[in-house]
């Protein structure tokens, strides 16, 4: 079996042979009228995994025929570009592509501006992250963002068809793809982990011709599938486990899925970012610190990063997991949401609108309107939902005693209306 992966294998050299990008491989389209022309500006590529990103950097890198760097963000640092600009410096056109920039600190993203705005290098950057949140914004203006669409079936299943038929080993192979839901399901979009996995079914299947099948597909990728992707296939499972820990109050196990995580390389921010929605979700107003601790925890491994950042994750898991929980801020907006859905735009009470002008306090817009606090305790009764809905309760605090302090006060003065 040939060591090289089937995915790399079968990687397009040019912009025409790229699937599913039609917007940007097209030759009416700016970025393929730009690589012809050798006049490539820096760029950041941006979408999800295995959807072409890498393969358009090497494209332009077989194309323009320049100096063409490439650096990982996952394991260079700063010394590392710098010692790349260092080389740019004595060449021309040089490019720099930069596989998952959204990993680079401000720091790092720094040491980029100044060869970039001084065209020293062209830039590549590749992320699955919005750049508007994860590149610098003086970089970010300085380059043009390419977004690039997720796969579809029809696009996926092109992909399987055109390795076995033109794929030097696979077309060797009698093969009949009977069943393909589990390949597209398992590779979750993913060109490459789809061909990798294709490869591994094949090479799991003994008889001849090669029949694939969703039940043979399984069968096999339970087996095999860590091969082929040290990390993909578990990283929705893994988040689930880590997440599902937090929520059942077991400081423990999420910290043992945290570690799994970060042995596994996985983003910081990524991380992070789901302890901010667990935060509110399973914990809200039971403990409104969770947000805050969760929040600053997201602020500070950014500015931190690996390895140090570890530790600050550690805190804020052990400090949601041991914390009390509810749910009722996550349901509350789910009702509401549903209500808004089932009820349409109702009407906004009149009492309660804005009246900036005279004909608008002319049709009594905002006249009966109470000001709570020119009322004992800051109360005063009054309708604040639409009359359709009048007295639907949608927010019921959690039993806790943090909650239930909200229970009171929401029971003194609103009791009889909403039931609490």
């Amino acid at each position: 079996m040939n060591p090289t992966p089937l995915a790399e294998r079968m990687r397009p050299t040019r912009l025409e042979d790229l699937i599913g990008q039609s917007h940007l491989s097209a030759p009416s389209s700016f970025l393929y009228k730009a690589v012809k022309s050798g006049n490539v500006p820096s760029m950041i590529l941006w979408g999800p995994p295995g959807v072409g990103k890498t393969t358009i950097a090497n494209i332009i890198a077989n194309e323009i025929k320049v100096p063409f760097y490439t650096l990982s963000a996952i394991s260079s640092g700063v010394k590392d570009i710098r010692e790349v600009i260092q080389k740019a410096k004595f060449q021309t056109g040089v490019v720099l592509f930069i596989d998952e920039i959204h990993r680079f600190n401000k720091s790092q993203q720094d040491a980029l501006l100044g060869a970039v705005e001084k065209g020293i290098i062209r830039l590549i950057g590749a992320t699955t992250e919005n750049p508007s949140f994860e590149v610098n914004a003086a970089l970010l203006s300085r380059c043009q963002v390419f977004t690039l669409n997720s796969l579809g079936k029809e696009e996926l299943l092109e992909m399987i068809n055109q390795a076995l038929t033109q794929d030097s080993e696979l077309k060797k192979l009698s093969v009949e793809v009977k069943e393909s839901d589990a390949l597209l399901r398992i590779s979750g979009g993913d060109g490459r982990k789809l061909l990798n996995l294709l490869e591994i079914v094949l090479d799991g299947l003994e008889e001849e011709p090669k029949v694939i099948t969703d039940e043979k597909v399984m069968k096999i990728a339970q087996q095999k599938v860590a091969l082929y992707d040290k990390s993909g296939e578990q990283h929705y499972d893994i988040i689930s486990a880590f997440i599902k820990s937090i929520r059942g109050s077991d400081p423990n196990a999420a910290v043992y899925w945290l570690a799994r995580m970060i042995e596994g390389g996985e983003d910081v921010k990524f991380i992070a970012r789901r302890l901010v929605i667990l935060a509110s979700e399973d914990i809200g107003n039971a403990n409104p610190n969770a947000l805050l601790l969760a929040t600053n925890c997201f602020e500070a491994v950014k500015i931190i990063g690996y390895p140090e950042a570890r530790i600050i994750l550690s805190q804020c898991v052990t400090y949601l997991a041991s914390s009390a929980k509810s749910n009722a801020a996550y349901m509350a907006i789910s009702k509401a949401q549903s209500l808004v859905k089932e009820t349409g735009d109702l009407s906004v009470p009149l009492h309660l609108r804005n009246a900036p002008t005279k004909l608008m306090k002319d049709l009594n817009y905002g006249k009966a309107y109470k000001y709570s606090h020119d009322f004992p305790g800051n109360f005063v009764e009054q309708e604040f939902l639409p009359d359709e809905i009048s007295g639907t309760k949608l927010y019921d605090p959690g039993e806790n005693a943090r909650e239930n302090e909200l229970r009171k006060n929401l029971k003194r003065n609103w009791g009889e209306k909403y039931g609490y």
